[in-house]
């Protein structure tokens, strides 16, 4: 069987353009994605109860974070929170960071 004859020309040459590649990786990366968990009521009720104890208290508290792919952990104290902006200052152990209070999935003391 010849280079021309049942596809031998294609298999030889098999290449992928960068922005195939790119196209097909941000594909894969996608279906990935996953949607934020819907919170009841007493779950809440938990975040802003542990925030409040840690700002008040300056105790440590342990913060889940949702991302669309991979949950971010956060531990510090709490030494702000701007209901009208819906953020909350935390002091971590090298740095200050700002959360989105919505974003917050889970707080323990």
């Amino acid at each position: 069987m010849g280079k021309l004859e049942g596809n031998g020309i294609f298999e030889s040459s098999r290449m992928i353009l960068p922005e195939h590649r790119e196209a097909m990786l941000r594909h894969q990366r996608e279906k990935q994605r996953r949607g934020k968990p819907i919170l009841d009521e007493q779950a809440i009720e938990e975040i802003i109860r542990a925030l409040a104890e840690s700002f008040h208290e300056k105790t440590k508290v342990d913060l889940v974070v949702f991302s669309p792919f991979d949950d971010e952990y956060y531990s510090g104290v709490v030494i702000g929170i701007n209901q009208r902006m819906g953020r909350v200052n935390m002091l971590l152990e090298d740095s200050e960071r700002e959360i989105p209070i919505a974003e917050i999935i889970s707080a323990n003391t």
